[in-house]
């Protein structure tokens, strides 16, 4: 089975085409999702994170987002802090899910930040979404209703797009001037045959 990464920068596409993959009946696994299921269900990284970041990082046993954005959000170091903290928790968890997969010939993990945290080694393919910066932010203004300043802040806590993508092995164009489905379906067929040669 091969391990697929798949990422990009904040407002790619990443989940429109991991969805689309799902279709396909590729499995999925989505790293931010799980991240957020862990910092409220893993007991030992509530831990970690009330040590870290104060009492205030949960109220009523559930993660006080707020709280923990307005320390990170303006913050590189303490966001460095509590990613070194959710990473490798989150890690640890995709291991268990890739091994609980079986008779797939590849499944994907999808997360914005595989070469950041240093992810991208444990696995044999990666995929990069790429978009134009304007569309980019425009997307994320939509989505999560803030500023342009307020989506800029956080693209700068990411690797810049063009590196990001020379470091990919295969990369999408989610620009809204290619169709996203054909250029999918072809990847999809591509990985199929690389799954098939793997096994041989």
């Amino acid at each position: 089975m091969l391990k697929i990464g798949l990422t990009g920068g904040i407002g790619s596409g990443k989940s429109t085409v991991a969805r689309v993959f799902e279709v396909l009946g590729v499995p999925v696994y989505y790293a931010d999702d799980a991240a957020k299921r862990l910092m409220n269900e893993d007991q030992e990284l509530k831990q970690q994170l009330t040590a870290a970041f104060g009492d205030e990082t949960y109220m009523d046993g559930l993660l006080n987002r707020k709280h923990l954005a307005a320390i990170v959000f303006n913050n590189k170091e303490q966001l460095e802090r509590l990613n070194n903290l959710v990473h490798p928790a989150t890690i640890t968890d995709a291991e268990k899910w890739f091994q609980s997969q079986h008779h797939t010939p590849y499944v994907i993990k999808e997360a914005a930040l595989l070469f950041e945290s240093g992810t991208a080694q444990g696995l044999d393919y990666i995929i990069g979404i790429t978009a134009p910066e304007t569309l980019r932010i425009k997307r994320v203004m939509d989505r999560d209703g803030i500023t342009a300043t307020e989506v800029k802040r956080r693209m700068n806590n990411q690797i810049e797009e063009q590196m990001k993508m020379r470091l990919c092995d295969f990369v999408i164009s989610n620009n809204e001037q290619q169709l996203i489905t054909p250029q999918i379906i072809a990847l999809h067929e591509q990985l199929l045959q690389l799954s098939a040669n793997k096994t041989k």
